[in-house]
């Protein structure tokens, strides 16, 4: 196995972060498009706003700790501690360096004239970085013959927790994007953690149809999801300007978000490929 590709990942994550903060954060375009998002979330459908809200409350300190021991109690039922450190690891790591970020790193500068939540600095999402680092952590430590029935359920719970904290109003786009950079990338570093100490091999098994079919149904789905934002976004913004309607942006937004989680989560399970 190449040893390489999981500090390439690790670095890529982390430089995918600061970019996005630079163009998001730093400049006014970038404040003026991601507040207009926020405000077009005012005319998503009640029943949408509901169930953002109701998916967004069970991330709890509670429903956190409960991740938490059940990642790690596949790992000791399989009697294997190293992937049960690395695993829980990143968990534990991705709210730490997200919380750290936001509430004493990352400032968010007054470039434009908002008030209320909308001047606080929210980058990175922690509920973004919980779904992400949570989904990981699985793909570390389930059994590379159960990590497609894993997948199934875990990775669009994981994806759509991203977009709802567009919907609810909770984040902004480039807090959910810098979160999906930097559990991918501490995620990578505990992977890279566990081959240096020789604890990956792999994994010769014969090839599940089932798994590559929910592949390549994802791969899809983030090539449509990244296509559709850049069509909102671009058409409306080349025509309209910084005035764009702010529905259109709002669900390019939330489009961009889906995107960036699936080519996440599909970059580290692409790294993990028959390896167990």
């Amino acid at each position: 196995m190449n040893l390489r590709r999981w500090p390439v990942v690790a670095a890529a994550g982390f430089v995918f972060a600061a970019v996005v903060y630079v163009l998001a954060v730093l400049t006014r375009t970038g404040q003026t498009i991601e507040n207009a998002a926020l405000r077009g979330a005012d005319q998503d459908d009640v029943s949408e706003t509901d169930a953002a809200w109701t998916a967004l409350g069970q991330i709890t300190v509670y429903s956190l700790a409960a991740a938490v021991l059940a990642v790690a109690l596949v790992g000791v039922l399989r009697k294997r501690w190293d992937l049960t450190i690395a695993a829980v690891g990143v968990i534990v790591a991705g709210q730490l360096v997200a919380q750290v970020l936001k509430r004493f790193v990352l400032p968010r500068p007054a470039l434009v004239d908002v008030t209320g939540d909308y001047a606080h600095n929210s980058l990175p999402s922690g509920h973004t970085t919980i779904a992400m680092t949570v989904l990981f952590a699985a793909i570390i430590v389930v059994p590379w013959k159960w990590r497609g029935v894993m997948l199934f359920f875990v990775l669009p719970w994981a994806t759509a927790i991203g977009q709802y904290t567009l919907t609810a109003k909770w984040h902004r786009l480039s807090d959910t994007l810098a979160a999906d950079g930097i559990a991918l990338a501490i995620a990578a570093l505990a992977s890279w953690w566990l081959q240096r100490k020789g604890a990956l091999r792999p994994n010769a098994g014969p090839r599940r149809v089932g798994r590559v079919v929910l592949v390549v149904f994802w791969s899809l789905a983030a090539a449509v999801s990244l296509a559709l934002g850049l069509v909102l976004w671009g058409v409306p913004l080349a025509r309209e300007g910084l005035g764009a309607d702010e529905w259109v942006i709002h669900l390019g937004a939330g489009a961009f978000a889906s995107a960036g989680s699936l080519i996440a989560a599909l970059t580290f399970l692409a790294c993990w490929r028959r390896v167990e």
